[in-house]
């Protein structure tokens, strides 16, 4: 049911009815100003979710653009090319979307939200202002009714004739106020059809135009659309062939022996663990080493990228290390041109290992197995057949590896073989630039100090010269233990090896020369110290 009329006659009578139907078309004012407010608020809100989306698509088209495609290998199939660039493709479709949103966002203030601000202040603002006056003179008319109608009939004429005078000239203001308000309200309710209406009518064809482009490029998108569909398709058919030859190298691959070599421009290359030597011990730190067989050439990189960086070293020599001799599993040690003394080095597993020495040509270590007759009597003391000896040494300096064998070689053989070895070094193995110091040091009544002196001079020597008499005096040690039925007792060892290791051209006090197997030396007199 639509609003009652409104008859301008209605304002002279200004009848009951004529107050409700004045009624009605105010409270339809009121519901329509505020709709009016709240289709304003969702309209800024639309406006900036569309904003809000414009920039994500904007943001989201940019990474399209900034990400680089890249495939497997050197050279690329038109397929890969095609795939590759379809992503500036569709950030550049964005885009283009994207300006007519953007026109659709700016010119949405214009088109919508002014004219219906417009028409909700300037129309039904009005209407408000009229309804306000409209109450006031009403009120005011009736006021000067009643009290126009209070006077007595027996004024004066005067009075009276001014009286009817002042009512007819409010009578009219409020005629006047009444007739306004009925056409103000009349001319809103007729203007809400259009001005009302139009806004939303050129918002959506705004709206309308924006999905419209959508379309147009949409059509336009076609053909590249279905040329990538058909590269994306060949890629496809080509990964689907593919993927079950190599699904079955990945099966090889993990079937075969754990430490596999895979081919590369390394002789070996992988992680080992590289022991470093500390004042309170030593650690162990991982680098990713490379070897090159032909050169020689072993490099070092530290995997945790501390300072040091890459080193290039140049292989002289590969030896297993013995389990016995380190705490440690699967190592082995080389020597290089750059550095005093040997690198020890841990492999990732047994096998790992044996790859790294075959690379490297490494070599078994020579195990004295004089242990096997450690009980024999007179060891070290009685000296072998000079020609087995000569025969041991050189077998010992061959490059084929050699097992000590006791059913081939026999204790006095070996023994005699390791004393020579031992006088035949270039220097003796306690040094001539020490021998000196050991001469002060062994002299001191002092024991205590003795021994501490001699143990800081044991550390003054050559690398391999300290690890070499470490080896020595450890393996002395073990034989002395057994000296009640070897009988080769500290001072008799003392008196076999000091000739060896403390040779020196002149004799001092404190001092014995001793001869043993042909070999002229010094020993001195308390050579206990030593042992």
């Amino acid at each position: 049911m639509g609003l009652p009329a409104l008859e301008f006659s209605d304002s002279f009578l200004d009848s009951p009815d004529f107050r409700e139907r004045l009624k009605c078309h105010e409270i339809e004012l009121d519901r329509t100003n505020k709709f009016i407010k709240e289709l304003i608020k969702d309209g800024n809100m639309l406006i900036s979710a569309l904003k809000n989306l414009s920039a994500a698509v904007q943001k989201f088209s940019q990474s399209l653009q900034d990400f680089q495609f890249e495939c497997i290998g050197d050279a690329e199939t038109d397929d890969e090319i095609n795939i590759a660039q379809s992503f500036k493709e569709f950030s550049q479709l964005l885009n283009t979307v994207e300006e007519e949103r953007r026109r659709l966002i700016q010119n949405a203030d214009d088109v919508l939200i002014t004219p219906l601000e417009k028409f909700r202040k300037e129309q039904i603002g009005a209407a408000k202002e009229g309804k306000k006056k409209f109450d006031k003179e009403t009120e005011k008319y009736y006021t000067v009714l009643e009290k126009h109608l209070s006077l007595s009939s027996r004024k004066k004429e005067s009075l009276l004739q001014e009286a009817d005078t002042q009512i007819n000239k409010e009578r009219q203001i409020f005629y006047d106020a009444s007739l306004e308000y009925v056409f103000k309200i009349q001319e809103v309710q007729e203007r809400k059809t259009f001005e009302f209406v139009e806004p939303l009518l050129a918002f959506l064809q705004g709206l309308f135009t924006f999905y419209h482009e959508g379309y147009e490029l949409a059509h336009e998108f076609e053909p590249y659309k279905q040329q990538l569909q058909f590269n994306l398709q060949n890629t496809r058919n080509n990964f689907e062939s593919t993927r079950q030859e190599v699904e079955n190298l990945m099966r090889r691959i993990r079937s075969a022996e754990q430490d596999f070599k895979a081919p590369g421009q390394w002789t070996m290359e992988g992680f080992l663990y590289v022991q470093e030597k500390r004042p309170l011990g030593c650690t162990w730190s991982r680098h990713y080493c490379t070897y090159e067989k032909g050169t020689k050439m072993f490099t070092m990189s530290n995997s945790e990228f501390k300072s040091g960086g890459k080193q290039v070293l140049n292989l002289k020599s590969c030896i297993r290390r013995r389990t016995d001799s380190i705490d440690k599993r699967f190592c082995f040690d080389i020597e290089v041109v750059e550095r005093h003394g040997i690198i020890t080095l841990q492999a990732l597993s047994e096998s790992n290992r044996r790859l790294w020495m075959e690379a490297m040509d490494g070599k078994e270590p020579v195990r004295l197995k004089v242990k096997i007759g450690i009980n024999t009597m007179g060891l070290y003391r009685i000296g072998g057949v000079n020609s087995k000896v000569q025969r041991l040494m050189t077998s010992v300096f061959a490059p084929a590896d050699m097992d000590l064998d006791p059913d081939t070689w026999d204790n006095k053989t070996i023994t005699s073989g390791l004393k020579n070895y031992l006088r035949c070094l270039a220097e003796p193995l306690m040094t001539y630039r020490l021998h000196k110091d050991f001469i002060m040091a062994v002299k001191s009544d002092d024991q205590n100090y003795r021994v501490c002196a001699v143990h800081a001079l044991v550390h003054k020597l050559p690398e391999k010269n300290k690890e070499m008499l470490d080896i020595l005096i450890k393996h002395l040690h073990v034989v002395s233990t057994h000296s009640q039925k070897n009988l080769m007792t500290v001072s008799n060892l003392g008196v076999i090896f000091g000739p060896t290791l403390m040779l020196y051209p002149s004799v001092e006090p404190g001092w014995l020369q001793a001869t043993y197997d042909g070999k002229t030396g010094l020993i001195p007199d308390n050579y206990v110290a030593f042992f």
